[in-house]
C-alpha cells in the first residue's frame, strides 16, 4: 500500500508542476502549442531529450538484450552522444534559421509538398504501428511486474495487459493533446532526475546484492564470473556485430536524433541556438553514461538469476523487484511511469504537430487560422492515442526482443528520410522527384529485404546481411540514385536556405570543444571494453 501511495503521489507531483509551469504559455498558437512558444532553455532540453529516449522500450529492451549479450549492446547508447554532438553543430544551426516547426516543413522548402507529404505519412505511420505500441506494451508489462498487477486486480494478465495499457495511454494522451509541447518538457525533466537516480538505484543495490554489501567486491566478482559478458567487440553471430558500428548504427543514431520529429522538435523549441546546443551537448555528457542504466542491470539479472529466464525482457522488471527496498518500490514505479509517459505523449506530442502543420494545414484546409490547426491536431491526436492503444496488446506475440524489432522495423522509414535531408542539405540542385522516389523506392526495399527476401533465404538454410549492414547499402544506393538524377534533371535554380530570424542563431563559442570530448570518451569507452 505503502509503494502504490508513493507512486500516486509523485506522479501527482509532476503533474501539478507542470500545470503551473505552463499555465500561461499560449496553447492556441502553434509556437506556443507545439514548440512551448520557442521558449526552451538548454537544461530542459537536455531533460526532455533524455527522457524521450529513455523509456521501458529501452529500460526493458536492452537491459533484455544486455542479459543475451552483454557489454555490447553499449553501442546503442554510446554511440548516440556522437550522433547528439553531430546534430548540435551541423544539423541544429540550419534547423533554427529556417525557423521550421517539423523536419517535413523543410522538406516541403528545399523540395515540394509531395515530399513533405510523403515524409509526414511515413513518420505518422512508424508511430502508429511501431513506436507508440510498443512504448505503451513494455511500460504495461513493466508496471503489472512491478505492482504484480493481475493479482492486485484478480484478473488474468492478458487482461491486465489491457488495463495497464489503456491507462497508461488515456494520462500520457491528456499531456501531450491538452498541454502541448511545453507541458510534455516540464514533466520530462523533473521526471528525468528521478529516473537518473532511480536507474542509478537499480545497479547499486544489485552489486551491493552480488558483493555481500560491497559495491566493488559486486563489481570484481560480476566480472570475474563473467568475462564474457564484457566484451564490447562481440562475434559476428550478436545482435550488433562491431562492424555495423561503422555501418548502419550511425546512420539509425543520425536519424534518430537528428532528424525523428519526436526527438528533434524539443531542440527546435529552443530559445535560441545557444540554448539548443547546450541541451543536446549536455544529453550527449549524459547519454555516454547510460550503460549504467540500461545495460549493466541486464549483467547483474543474468549473474544472479544464472541465466534461468526464458524471457530476456523480464531481467529488468524481475531485478528491481529482487533488490530494491519495498520502501522505494512506489517511487520508482512512478519514476518509470513517467519515463513510460515520456516517450508516449513525446511522439504522440509530435504527431499532432505533423497532421497539424504538415497535413491539416498543407492539404485539408490551407485557410485554416493556428486555433483551428491546433484543434484540428488535438483531434487527430485522440483518434491516434485510441489506435495505438488498441494494437500496443497484440505486440506480446512478436517472438524476437522488443529493442532489436523495435530497431529493426523502424528502418521502413528511418533510412529514407535520412537520405533526403542529407542530400538536401549538401546539395543545392538535386531535384524534389530525385526525394520522391529515393523515400518512397528506399521503404520498398527496405520492407522487401527483411520482411520477405530474409525469412524466405533463412527459412532455405541461407544466410542473410544483418539489418544494420542493409540499412548503410540502401542509403549509399539510395544516395547514388538522387546524385545521379540531379546530374540528368537538376533544379533549374540553386537552393538557398533563408534566415527568418525566429531566434538568435549565434552559435555556443564551447560546442565543438565540448563536442570533440564526448567523441574522444566514447572511442576511449569502446578501447577499454575491447
Amino acid at each position: 500500500m505503502i509503494g502504490v501511495l508513493s507512486f500516486i503521489g509523485f506522479t501527482a507531483l509532476v503533474a501539478i508542476i507542470s500545470y503551473y509551469a505552463t499555465r500561461k504559455t499560449d496553447e492556441n498558437s502553434s509556437d506556443g502549442y507545439f514548440l512551448g512558444g520557442r521558449s526552451l532553455t538548454g537544461i530542459v532540453i537536455a531533460g526532455s531529450l533524455l527522457l524521450t529516449n529513455l523509456s521501458t522500450e529501452q529500460i526493458v529492451g536492452l537491459n533484455g538484450q544486455a542479459y543475451k549479450e552483454g557489454i555490447l549492446v553499449m553501442a546503442w547508447e554510446t554511440l548516440a552522444a556522437i550522433a547528439m554532438v553531430v546534430t548540435a553543430i551541423f544539423l541544429l544551426p540550419r534547423y533554427l534559421k529556417g525557423g521550421i516547426a517539423t523536419i517535413p516543413t523543410f522538406l516541403e522548402r528545399r523540395y515540394n509538398k509531395t515530399t513533405k507529404a510523403i515524409t509526414s505519412g511515413l513518420f505518422l505511420s512508424g508511430y502508429v504501428v511501431i513506436l507508440l505500441p510498443i512504448v505503451l506494451y513494455s511500460g504495461a508489462l513493466a508496471i503489472n511486474a512491478m505492482f504484480n498487477v493481475p493479482e492486485m486486480l484478480g484478473v488474468s494478465k492478458t487482461t491486465a495487459l489491457w488495463i495497464s495499457v489503456f491507462a497508461i495511454g488515456i494520462t500520457g494522451a491528456i499531456y501531450a493533446i491538452f498541454g502541448g509541447l511545453k507541458a510534455v518538457a516540464v514533466s520530462d525533466t523533473i521526471n528525468a532526475i528521478g529516473l537518473l537516480i532511480g536507474g542509478l538505484l537499480i545497479p547499486y543495490f544489485g552489486l551491493r546484492e552480488i558483493g555481500n554489501g560491497s559495491i566493488t567486491t559486486g563489481i570484481s566478482t560480476l566480472m570475474t564470473n563473467n568475462p564474457e559478458k564484457f566484451n564490447a567487440i562481440g562475434s559476428n553471430s550478436s545482435t550488433i556485430p562491431f562492424a555495423t558500428i561503422f555501418t548502419g548504427m550511425m546512420l539509425v543514431q543520425l536519424f534518430y536524433w537528428g532528424t525523428n520529429q519526436a526527438i528533434i522538435q524539443r531542440a527546435l523549441g529552443a530559445k535560441n541556438l545557444k540554448e539548443g546546443q547546450k541541451g543536446l551537448l549536455f544529453a550527449s555528457f549524459i547519454k555516454i553514461l547510460g550503460p549504467i542504466i540500461v545495460v549493466l542491470p541486464g549483467i547483474i539479472a543474468f549473474h544472479l538469476f544464472q541465466g534461468n529466464l526464458t524471457n530476456p525482457d523480464e531481467a529488468y522488471p524481475e531485478l528491481v523487484t529482487r533488490v530494491l527496498p519495498l520502501s522505494l518500490v512506489g517511487f520508482f514505479a512512478a519514476v518509470l511511469f513517467g519515463a513510460i509517459l515520456s516517450s508516449f505523449n513525446s511522439a504522440l506530442n509530435s504527431s499532432v504537430t505533423l497532421f497539424g502543420v504538415d497535413i491539416y494545414k498543407a492539404f485539408i484546409n490551407k485557410e485554416a487560422s493556428e486555433l483551428q490547426t491546433v484543434k484540428a491536431g488535438k483531434r487527430f491526436g485522440v483518434l491516434l492515442a485510441l489506435l495505438s492503444m488498441f494494437v500496443a496488446p497484440i505486440i506480446a506475440y512478436v517472438p524476437d526482443g522488443l529493442f532489436s524489432y523495435l530497431q529493426e522495423v523502424n528502418g521502413c522509414y528511418s533510412i529514407p528520410i535520412l537520405t533526403i535531408i542529407v542530400v538536401g542539405y549538401l546539395t543545392k540542385r538535386v531535384p524534389a522527384k530525385a526525394a520522391n522516389i529515393a523515400i518512397i523506392l528506399g521503404a520498398i526495399l527496405y520492407f522487401i529485404s527483411q520482411f520477405v527476401l530474409k525469412p524466405y533465404i533463412i527459412d532455405g538454410g541461407g544466410t542473410y546481411p544483418h539489418f544494420l549492414h542493409v540499412m548503410a547499402i540502401l542509403f549509399v544506393m539510395n544516395v547514388a540514385i538522387m546524385l545521379i538524377i540531379g546530374k540528368l534533371s537538376p533544379r533549374k535554380t540553386d537552393y538557398e536556405q533563408k534566415f527568418t530570424k525566429e531566434v538568435d542563431i549565434t552559435p555556443w563559442k564551447y560546442a565543438k570543444l565540448i563536442g570533440g570530448i564526448v567523441i574522444l570518451i566514447v572511442i576511449a569507452t569502446f578501447i577499454i571494453f575491447s
